[in-house]
């Protein structure tokens, strides 16, 4: 077994720590050390497949002894923090916002200015949008990055980024950002040289991707492979003419796939997270992780070599700066969610965050057909994580909504999962009769017939249809939907997510027909910019956008005031007896909540005489409101209430 490696001896001089910074430093890596050589060895084997496993280890520590070395006093004082308060990202008083810096703000010198109106929401977690520098015209939305190391130059430099986020850090916001480590763009310095360079060191950037001379491994491994992109981008491979060569290209045919085969791709990438978290990034947002490992008869997801790579990260992360934390993006199905929060040897030892989709769109299947037995079996079957991470819950973001409702989980409450994945297509496309759902399908696959679909959070609640027929009840009705759906977001720990704009219920955006490089992607008509003339209406409850923002801003405050939504609080789907209505009780030392939620149009009468999980009580209140309540009482349309004790 390769000795724990003295990284910190070989740094130059000029990086000489202290002799107190030497021992904390040594203290971590003595403690770290099984974290970080468990998955190292299980990818690379005890003979590293041809590489030597002490020498992959040793350039990985070096890569995180010199980070720690290089990290700033006020970023060494984070870690400290983070390190006393391991549960700051698992509070209830913590919510998080998404959005484009450009559609926001415009730049990340201008968005300091905007700061005062997230802190009426209690913002203390703001995701960036893709703001590495992404190849020039059609880019994934900013998914095919050409440069770890700099910024879109549209929105500023990588020096206004460290500006910034020591500004939200005085501010008590944690910025996140996304590193895309699946893929890069065709012309990442990496490419650029596997592809037109004619030096050994050159020629070594080939072994960073997956090439192949000819059609005849592309096609074995096509006959498992889905398609992300079957409209725009079909198949899973792309020619190279320069050298003649095919390469892997999961999404598009200018993101070309890694290969983290080579150590030296992982090598590479963990120094760009240590860059990430020196420059003040405080949550790293992992976008694809799902496809990391490449295994042939498989769909190339969610294989266990994957969670080792970020077993990997995670461990050598925490050696450098304890005060970063790593956010798997795996938009996968309810069985393959789980471990990416560590399970087994892993567990507590992978990401601390990653998105519960299965959550999402369990929410959105009970909305559309007004019935909780899903969404309560469905939570149900989700396998405990660990008590250190937390999930982030929301309604939608900035992608499509693929509907991962498995089969297994349609047919225990009476569904057939095909054609129930497939209403909800029609439903919230608009095409199902009774729909109030305004949106548009994305990426239909002819073969297997999968539609997800697109559309910001209100259209798909019905505002857009409501305020196009002038049906005041019908817009009353949605606006009681976009606060239910925010509602569940935030009763069910973690970390609850608020996609710009939904806060003042914006709608559908069609502009982007109008340029070239998105009108191919519908998802580009629920990525709206921000409409500040319709955000200083927030305050007027006269408006639709007073209405949703008040509404929201009342949820918040409850839920901040809640020590009981800590994410390690158990969360227990309950079923009273009436499938109209969904119950989630949270119960735990820190306290009890019951949240309530009518899912329909129709009132629904409620009793909870006999209900005994809050142990000796004299009354009962609704956190939300402040009213006290009695043991029978009437949900009124799409109406929720947070249970909570009285003594």
């Amino acid at each position: 077994m390769p000795a724990i490696p003295r990284a910190h001896h070989d740094l130059p001089e000029w990086l000489d720590l202290s002799p107190l910074e030497q021992q904390i430093y040594d203290v971590r890596l003595e403690a770290l050390w099984a974290d970080v050589r468990r998955p190292v060895a299980e990818l690379y084997g005890e003979d590293g497949h041809g590489h030597d496993l002490g020498q992959v280890l040793e350039r990985l520590v070096t890569v995180a002894a010199r980070a720690y070395a290089t990290r700033s006093q006020e970023l060494r004082v984070l870690d400290e923090r983070r390190l006393s308060q391991p549960d700051w990202f698992q509070r209830s008083e913590l919510v998080g916002y998404v959005c484009y810096t450009d559609r926001f703000s415009g730049s990340f010198a201008t968005l300091p200015g905007r700061l005062d109106y997230l802190a009426e929401l209690g913002v203390g977690y703001l995701h960036l949008m893709p703001v590495l520098e992404p190849r020039e015209g059609a880019n994934d939305g900013g998914y095919a990055v050409r440069d770890y190391r700099a910024t879109d130059p549209r929105l500023g430099s990588m020096d206004e980024l460290r500006a910034l986020a020591t500004t939200l850090r005085g501010r008590g916001v944690s910025l996140v950002v996304d590193l895309v480590c699946n893929h890069t763009a065709r012309e990442h310095e990496w490419a650029r040289r596997a592809v037109t360079g004619t030096t050994p060191e050159d020629l070594a950037y080939r072994d960073y991707y997956l090439f192949y001379p000819d059609r005849e491994q592309p096609d074995r491994w096509e006959a498992s492979l889905p398609e992300v992109f079957p409209d725009f981008a079909p198949g899973n491979f792309t020619w190279v003419p320069e050298i003649r060569q095919w390469v892997w290209t999961t999404f598009n045919d200018y993101q070309w796939d890694l290969n983290y085969a080579n150590p030296r791709v992982l090598e590479e990438m963990l120094d760009v997270i240590c860059y990430l978290g020196n420059a003040g990034v405080e949550v790293v947002r992992l976008d694809a992780v799902a496809f990391l490992w490449k295994r042939l008869g498989t769909t190339c997801q969610n294989q266990p070599e994957a969670h080792l790579i970020l077993q990997a990260f995670r461990a050598l992360t925490r050696l450098a700066m304890p005060g970063v934390i790593l956010l798997a993006e795996a938009i996968v199905s309810p069985e393959d969610l789980v471990p990416y929060l560590g399970q087994g040897a892993a567990t507590a030892k992978e990401c601390e965050l990653a998105y519960h989709n299965v959550y999402m769109v369990a929410l959105w299947s009970a909305l559309a057909e007004g019935d909780a037995r899903l969404l309560t079996h469905t939570l149900r079957a989700m396998p405990q994580i660990p008590p250190s991470v937390a999930w982030l819950t929301y309604a939608r973001l900035h992608d499509d909504i693929g509907w991962a409702v498995t089969d297994d989980n349609a047919a225990a409450v009476g569904l057939d999962g095909f054609w129930h994945r497939s209403f909800l297509s029609d439903f919230y496309s608009g095409a199902h009769p009774g729909s109030w759902a305004v949106g548009e399908v994305f990426q239909e696959n002819p073969v297997t017939r999968d539609r997800r679909i697109s559309g910001t959070l209100a259209s798909l609640c019905g505002l857009e249809r409501a305020q196009a027929e002038g049906d005041e009840t019908a817009v009353d009705l949605a606006i009681r939907r976009i606060l239910l759906m925010q509602g569940l977001v935030l009763v069910l720990g973690g970390v609850p997510l608020i996609y710009m704009g939904d806060e003042i219920g914006l709608l559908n955006d069609h502009s982007y027909l109008a340029d070239p490089a998105l009108a191919e992607d519908n998802r580009w008509i629920h990525r709206p910019p921000m409409d500040w003339v319709a955000a200083e209406r927030r305050h007027d409850p006269a408006t639709v956008e007073g209405r949703v923002f008040g509404g929201l801003q009342r949820l918040v405050r409850a839920r901040q005031a809640l020590p009981q939504l800590h994410a390690q609080t158990s969360t227990e789907p309950l079923s009273l007896g009436n499938d109209a209505v969904f119950a989630l009780l949270r119960t735990g030392p820190r306290g009890h909540v019951l949240a309530l939620a009518n899912l329909t149009a129709a009132p629904q009468h409620l009793s909870l005489h006999g209900f005994d999980r809050f142990g000796p009580l004299s009354g009962l209140r609704d956190a939300i409101t402040g009213d006290d309540l009695w043991w029978e009482f009437t949900l009124e349309p799409y109406q929720q209430r947070w249970v909570v004790p009285t003594p």
